[in-house]
């Protein structure tokens, strides 16, 4: 967003003006500096670039996100009744939802439970900028055990060749695959790809991947 105003104070203000925030909260760029000109001729105004996404503390937006879950689901056919917001981390807010039809939330498969996920992550990283951990009633807590027990022998093989490469998962399974190998290898290289539609992790070497084939 830019904005032109007489004096950089003055394009400040109209930028908290119009983002509804404070004008420390402002991440600008000054495209130009004012200038008076001579005899009221060539004068210039400030302007300046302002990114419109707004980084809040983390603990001062959960009241507004629970508040906008509870209306989410206040028009919808599902009759669940709790909801939970909290800090996960600096970069993470952990949401559960819980209720009579929690199970049907979740769908065969977990296929409604992926797509809520992407879309309270959509809101929420694209309004406030923060990552999401959804849970629904024990479902997320289920699927990270069962993927620690089927990524153990692929663990080993990964502490005896240094590298390596999973199945494709699906969904929420490859952020969990993600985390897991992240925590079990801090020092090695892990990210997750994709290629064809599909996902999967890599884990090779700091200062080179040098995974190559499918061993989970």
């Amino acid at each position: 967003m830019r904005i032109e105003a007489k004096t950089l104070d003055e394009a400040y203000l109209e930028a908290a003006k119009r983002l509804n925030c404070s004008v420390k909260d402002i991440n600008a760029k000054i495209i130009q500096h004012p200038t008076k000109g001579i005899f009221g001729f060539f004068s210039k105004p400030a302007i300046i670039e302002v990114d419109e996404h707004i980084q809040r503390d983390i603990d001062d937006v959960i009241p507004e996100i629970k508040e906008g879950i509870k209306k989410l689901f206040e028009k919808s056919c599902f009759d669940v009744d709790s909801f939970e917001v909290s800090k996960f981390d600096e970069e993470t807010l952990f949401i559960k939802i819980d209720g009579k039809d929690a199970a049907l939330l979740i769908g065969k498969e977990g296929y409604r439970y992926n797509a809520l996920n992407h879309m309270l992550y959509h809101w929420i990283n694209q309004k406030y900028g923060f990552k999401v951990r959804l849970e629904i009633a024990e479902f997320l807590k289920n699927q990270e055990e069962m993927l620690r027990t089927f990524l153990a022998p692929f663990i080993e093989k990964i502490k005896q060749r240094g590298y390596g490469k999973t199945k494709p998962f699906d969904g929420i399974l490859a952020f969990l695959a993600l985390e897991i190998l992240r925590e079990e290898f801090p020092q090695k290289y892990v990210a997750l790809r994709e290629k064809n539609g599909e996902k999967y992790v890599v884990i090779g070497d700091r200062h080179g991947d040098n995974s190559g084939n499918s061993d989970a």
